[in-house]
């Protein structure tokens, strides 16, 4: 597979919420800023660095993105289209395959963790309410 690079400029869009596009980008150069926005602003999820990789999900399933991505400074990114790729990337770089896997555990961590206050949120203000009747 011949490596597939594209170059941003600093602060353009890599990625717009709500798109819907299978491609997950490798970092070789430079900085990405991983948002989401709604109408009360941008939050910031992640500045990641060279070597680390976004946009994943969309090569397992056809859902929107979920978040923004932009360059931060200039930007050089390798691109994966297809899991068939991926699975080629993954057996030509092992290091970096275990890499993934740890990120994916720590990503699917926090994720159970912000689930679990919001359960425990929702479950307080519950609560609070039967005690106010």
């Amino acid at each position: 597979m011949a490596p597939r690079i594209l170059r941003y400029s600093d602060g353009e869009r890599i990625i717009a919420s709500g798109k819907v596009e299978r491609r997950m980008y490798i970092i070789l150069e430079g900085m990405v800023e991983i948002s989401l926005s709604n109408t009360h602003g941008k939050i910031t999820v992640a500045n990641l660095k060279k070597g680390d990789f976004f946009g994943e999900i969309s090569l397992f399933n056809n859902s929107p993105r979920s978040a923004n991505a932009n360059s931060i400074g200039d930007v050089k990114l390798a691109y994966i289209d297809n899991i068939r790729q991926l699975e080629v990337f993954l057996k030509k770089n092992p290091s970096f395959s275990a890499k993934m896997v740890r990120i994916l555990a720590d990503r699917l961590a926090k994720t159970d963790e912000l689930l679990l206050g919001k359960v425990n949120e929702v479950n307080r203000l519950r609560l609070y309410h039967e005690g106010i009747r």
